[in-house]
C-alpha cells in the first residue's frame, strides 16, 4: 500500500520527477544567454565601461587649453578638433585580378579596426582597361574612439617604422584644415603579418579637422606630437 501511494501527491495526481531531467545549459531554461548584455541587447564592445583613448584624453586636458591660449578663442566651440580620418587604398592591379580589392579590404580592416568598403569605378576608361563599376580599391572612415586609436598607432608605431623617414611635410594641408599623407608600404602597421602578405599596398591617409585655417590645423596636430619636419 505504501508503494502504491509513493508516486502520488495530494489530490491523487502523479508527481513529475524534476531531478531526472537535466537542465538546459548550465543555468537552466530561463537563464539569460551569455552573449547578451543586460536588457536583452547584445554587448556593443569589449572595451571597459569608462574607457577613453589616450590621445582623446590628451586633447581634453592639454591640447584644448594650448590652442585657446595661442589663438585667443572666445567660444569653446571655436577650438579645432579632429573630425574624422579617411584611409584610402588604391589597387591598380585590380584590372587583371578582381580578387585583389577584397584582399586589400581585409588588410585595411585589420589596420583600422573597422570593416572597409570596396570602391568601384564610376566610368569606363579604355586606356587603363577600367570598366564601369569595376572594383579598383578600398577605403574606410574612422570617427570617435577608433579615430583616436588609429592616430595613436600611426604616430607612435607605424611612422617610425617607415624606411628613411625624415618627418611629415608641414605643407600638406588643403587650405581648409585637412592634412593628407601617403604611405608606400602598409606592412609598417603591426596588425599586418609580413609572412602572410602576398602583395604590398600603398595607402593615403586624410586627417580631417574642424579648423578653418591651416595654421590652426597644424597647431592642433602638433599638439598630438605629429612628426613634422622642421
Amino acid at each position: 500500500m505504501a508503494k502504491a501511494e509513493e508516486g502520488k501527491a495530494e489530490g491523487g495526481k502523479p508527481v513529475k520527477d524534476k531531478a531526472a531531467k537535466a537542465p538546459k545549459g548550465e543555468a537552466g531554461k530561463g537563464a539569460p544567454k551569455a552573449a547578451k548584455a543586460e536588457g536583452g541587447k547584445p554587448a556593443a564592445s569589449s572595451r571597459p565601461e569608462n574607457y577613453t583613448p589616450r590621445l582623446k584624453q590628451l586633447y581634453r586636458e592639454t591640447v584644448r587649453k594650448a590652442l585657446r591660449e595661442q589663438f585667443n578663442y572666445q567660444n569653446e566651440m571655436q577650438i579645432p578638433r579632429l573630425d574624422k580620418i579617411v584611409i584610402n587604398m588604391g589597387v591598380g592591379e585590380a584590372t587583371g585580378d578582381s580578387k585583389k580589392p577584397t584582399v586589400a579590404a581585409e588588410d585595411l580592416a585589420m589596420i583600422a579596426g573597422q570593416k572597409a568598403v570596396v570602391t568601384r569605378a564610376r566610368k569606363s576608361i579604355a586606356g587603363f582597361k577600367v570598366r564601369e563599376n569595376m572594383p579598383i580599391g578600398t577605403k574606410v572612415t574612422l570617427r570617435q574612439e577608433r579615430m583616436y586609436e588609429f592616430l595613436d598607432r600611426l604616430i607612435n608605431i607605424a611612422l617610425p617604422r617607415v624606411r628613411d623617414f625624415r618627418g611629415l611635410s608641414p605643407k600638406s594641408f588643403d587650405g581648409r584644415g585637412n592634412f593628407a599623407l601617403g604611405i608606400k608600404e602598409h606592412i609598417v602597421f603591426p596588425e599586418i603579418n609580413y609572412d602572410k602578405v602576398d602583395q604590398i599596398w600603398g595607402m593615403d591617409i586624410v586627417v580631417c579637422t574642424t579648423a578653418k585655417t591651416d595654421d590652426e590645423a597644424r597647431a592642433l596636430l602638433r599638439g598630438f606630437n605629429f612628426p613634422f619636419r622642421q
